[in-house]
């Protein structure tokens, strides 16, 4: 078993550049390479990487990732391209967060207790069922951003699909939040009635997003004021991280979200630099190596035991969450009378589960007293997670590729 950090480092980067290598000759997007190469070093598979090694030494690296993601998302929404799918972005948005929590909180509601094997009389429909069917309805309804992003950047994707892509991917998470602030509140009413603590956490949440975008703004100003005095572009890549680095640690300071306040200094940066391509390009030129060190340690999160544990639950919310995306995504796109290739292909690549969803069923797991179910809950939303990515990925490929977008042919790294 590897322990020392700069080993597992290059370790993870030569697995990685062979794995993406690996599945572009099988067709597949270079991130599932590197999700399997990370599943592979994981104490799960050949017991490489300690787990204080992914959970502790290196969740910098994530930190950093996200950071660099969160600003590059933000730099894909530009007004003049969003006026054109604005109003196809708000409804695919609103259609398929509203199709996957319904469909998602239908089929739980009486398959739960066969499902789970929560029988017997401590367990019942308004304390135990009805909760758990909200908060996994509401956490199914985020797509992932980050490998989202990786493919659109492998790709060179570019075009009216994808910047609707984007625009609903980005406003989907803070959808994901309130849905689940308000799952989160009701279920808590429903277990302990009369308690004030899903009222709270309701309140939290909002301003969590209230506050997080806030912060974007003056980060992305100083950037703007720094960046002025600045002419080489490496200098300039200096002071970008400096700025994203400091925001995301801003953010985690004041217990907010460095993902939505680094969207807003992309968002910013974009809409109101003159210079902004430059802001992007250096960028770019550091996204490879970072993405295969973020996704090879998320592959190597991957615990076998979680997926053997979440079961048949797993398989049907996966299930369900696919025909809640694509029936949400053919409504909104009927309705914003969104051209035919978005609404042919905008279901399936809004199919692999966000990252986030992760992060906060650990909150959720707050409002259920029984640690038996809390934990089952856990399990089921990391694995369904993990699946929905590694089937997921190949799908968003597929579409780009069919909606006719990607600049260049696919390449090897």
């Amino acid at each position: 078993m590897i322990t020392h950090p700069l080993l597992a480092v290059g370790l993870l980067l030569i697995l990685g550049y062979l794995g993406g290598r690996a599945a572009n000759a099988l067709k597949l997007p270079r991130v599932s390479g590197y999700l399997v190469a990370g599943m592979l070093f994981s104490p799960s598979f050949f017991n490489i990487l300690s787990s204080q090694l992914i959970d502790r030494d290196l969740y910098v690296i994530t930190e950093i990732a996200l950071s660099i993601i969160a600003y590059s998302i933000g730099g894909s929404l530009v007004l003049d391209r969003l006026k054109r799918v604005g109003k196809s972005v708000l409804w695919i948005t609103l259609s398929q967060g509203g199709s996957v929590f319904v469909l998602t909180v239908a089929f739980l509601l009486p398959a739960m207790p066969f499902l789970t094997g929560f029988q017997g009389s401590e367990y019942s429909l308004l304390e135990t069922y009805l909760p758990m069917a909200l908060v996994i309805g509401a956490l199914s309804i985020a797509t992932a951003s980050s490998p989202l992003l990786a493919i659109i950047s492998e790709l060179r994707a570019r075009g009216l699909f994808t910047t609707t892509l984007l625009g609903v991917i980005a406003i989907s998470y803070g959808l994901s939040i309130i849905f689940f602030a308000l799952a989160s509140a009701i279920a808590s009413i429903l277990i302990h009635p009369g308690a004030v603590f899903g009222i709270k956490m309701l309140g939290e949440a909002m301003g969590e997003i209230i506050f997080s975008l806030l912060l974007g703004i003056p980060a992305a100003m100083f950037l703007i004021t720094i960046a002025r005095a600045v002419r080489r572009r490496e200098a300039l890549l200096m002071v970008i991280l400096g700025i994203l680095f400091g925001t995301s640690g801003v953010a985690s300071l004041l217990k907010l979200s460095p993902l939505l306040a680094n969207m807003v200094v992309g968002f910013v940066i974009v809409n109101l630099e003159r210079r902004h391509h430059d802001f992007f390009l250096v960028v770019e030129q550091i996204q490879e190596p970072l993405f295969g060190l973020f996704f090879g340690l998320a592959g190597a999160h991957i615990d076998l035991r979680i997926l053997k544990a979440a079961g048949l639950l797993t398989v049907a919310i996966l299930v369900i969450r696919m025909g809640g995306k694509q029936l949400g995504a053919w409504i909104g796109t009927r309705v914003s009378r969104a051209p035919r290739n978005v609404k042919k292909y905008m279901g399936l690549a809004l199919f692999p589960k966000a990252n986030l969803a992760m992060g906060l069923v650990l909150m959720g797991k707050e409002v259920f007293p029984s640690p038996i179910v809390s934990n089952f809950l856990v399990n089921v939303v990391v694995g369904t997670v993990i699946i929905s990515q590694l089937i997921g990925l190949p799908l968003v490929k597929y579409a780009l590729g069919k909606v006719g977008e990607t600049i260049t042919a696919e390449e090897g790294l």
